[in-house]
C-alpha cells in the first residue's frame, strides 16, 4: 500500500468547496477579530473552516457539534484553572477530564476531540479569566455562523446530478442484464460463459446500493437548502424510478443464478424457453422506457409503450427443467407486475 493512501483521496473537493472554505475563514477573522479585537480570533477561524461542509444540514450539524465542544472544553479548562492555578499539569488534566466527560456523555467522536482540544488551546494561551473564556465562545459562534451562512449564499450544493447519473448507470445495467440472459437462454453457454453472466448479474447489487445512497446524500444537500425548490421533485422522482428497480435487481439476479445452477445442454428443447428469452427483451425495454424521464437527451426507442403486455402462457415442461423453467416463469411475473405497476393504476 502506497503511503500517499493514508492522507490521499481519489477524488478531490469541487473547487467551489475551497473557495466558500477560504471565504468563511477570512470572514470569520475578520468580523471577529473587529467585535472581540483583544485576542487573535483563532477559534472564529477553526470554527468556519470545520463548519464549511457538502451540503448545509452538513454544515449545521458541524456547527452544533463544533459549538458544544467548544463551550464544554472552554468551561472544563476555566474551571481546572480557577481552582489549581495554571500549571503545565493542569493541561494534561484537562485533556483527561475532557475525554472521560465527554464519554460518560456519549458526545460524538468530532464533539469528544473538541472538547480536549478548546479545553488545552484555553489553557495553553495563557488566559482562563471568566471574560475571556465568554470572548473564546462568542468567538466560536461568530465563526460557526459565518460558515453556515457562507454554504447558504455562495450556490448550496444540490446533489441531483449524481443521483441520476446513478440511477441511469442501473437501469441501463438491469437492462443489459436482462438482455444478456435472453441471448444465454437463446444458445448453449459453456460453464465460463454462465460463471460471466451470474458475476456481470451480481454486480447490480453495488449498483443498486450506489443508487440508493446517492439518493441520500442528494436528499440531505436540499435539507436546509434555498434551492430545494427547485429539484425536489426530480429527486422525488429519481427514488421512485430507483425504489421501482430494487426489486427487479433482487429477480434478474435470483434467475441467472438458477440458469446457472439448474443448466443442462437439453434445456434448449424446451419450447417455453425462447418465449422466456422474449419476454426478458421486452422487459429490458420497459425498463428503459420507465427510465427515460430521468435521462435529459435519450435515444428514440422502437416502442413508446410497454412491451410486457400479457401474462406468458407457457407449456408444461420436462420433468428435469420443471424447478428452473418455474423459477424463471415466477421471476419474470414479478418483474413484469414491477414495471407494469404505473400502467396497471393509470388503466383503473
Amino acid at each position: 500500500m502506497k503511503l500517499t493512501r493514508r492522507f490521499q483521496t481519489t477524488k478531490r473537493s469541487p473547487l467551489l468547496q475551497v473557495v466558500k472554505t477560504s471565504v468563511a475563514a477570512v470572514l470569520a477573522w475578520v468580523i471577529a477579530g473587529l467585535i472581540l479585537p483583544a485576542e487573535l480570533p483563532i477559534f472564529a477561524a477553526i470554527a468556519s473552516l470545520l463548519v464549511v461542509q457538502p451540503s448545509v444540514n452538513q454544515s449545521f450539524g458541524k456547527a452544533i457539534e463544533r459549538s458544544v465542544g467548544v463551550i464544554s472544553g472552554v468551561v472544563i479548562a476555566s474551571l481546572l484553572s480557577l481552582v489549581l492555578g495554571q500549571y503545565s499539569w493542569v493541561i494534561m488534566l484537562a485533556i483527561i477530564v475532557a475525554v472521560l466527560l465527554s464519554w460518560a456523555l456519549r458526545m460524538t467522536t468530532g464533539t469528544s476531540n473538541q472538547v480536549a482540544i478548546s479545553a488545552m488551546l484555553v489553557l495553553a494561551l495563557g488566559a482562563s479569566s471568566p471574560e475571556y473564556a465568554l470572548y473564546r465562545i462568542v468567538e466560536t459562534l461568530i465563526g460557526a455562523a459565518l460558515g453556515i451562512i457562507v454554504n447558504m449564499v455562495i450556490v448550496p450544493p444540490v446533489l441531483v446530478a449524481p443521483v441520476r447519473e446513478n440511477v441511469i448507470l442501473l437501469g441501463n445495467e438491469l437492462a443489459a442484464t436482462l438482455e444478456r440472459l435472453s441471448a444465454a437462454l437463446s444458445e448453449p453457454q459453456s460453464a465460463a460463459d454462465r460463471e460471466r453472466l451470474m458475476i456481470e448479474a451480481r454486480l447490480l447489487r453495488p449498483m443498486k446500493d450506489a443508487a440508493v445512497t446517492s439518493i441520500e446524500e442528494g436528499e440531505e444537500s436540499l435539507s436546509l437548502n434555498p434551492r430545494r425548490s427547485a429539484h425536489r421533485e426530480q429527486l422525488e422522482e429519481l427514488r421512485e424510478v430507483t425504489d421501482r428497480f430494487g426489486p427487479v435487481v433482487t429477480r434478474v439476479i435470483g434467475m441467472t443464478r438458477a440458469f446457472r445452477d439448474h443448466y443442462d445442454e437439453g434445456l434448449y428443447r424446451e419450447p417455453t424457453l425462447g418465449a422466456i428469452a422474449d419476454q426478458l427483451n421486452r422487459a429490458a425495454h420497459d425498463l428503459r422506457l420507465i427510465m427515460r424521464p430521468s435521462i435529459a437527451d435519450p435515444e428514440p426507442m422502437t416502442s413508446e409503450f410497454p412491451a410486457l403486455t400479457a401474462p406468458l402462457q407457457v407449456k408444461p415442461p420436462q420433468s428435469t427443467h420443471w424447478v428452473l423453467i418455474g423459477s424463471l416463469m415466477e421471476d419474470l411475473r414479478r418483474i413484469r407486475e414491477e414495471l407494469l405497476i404505473e400502467s396497471d393504476e393509470d388503466a383503473v
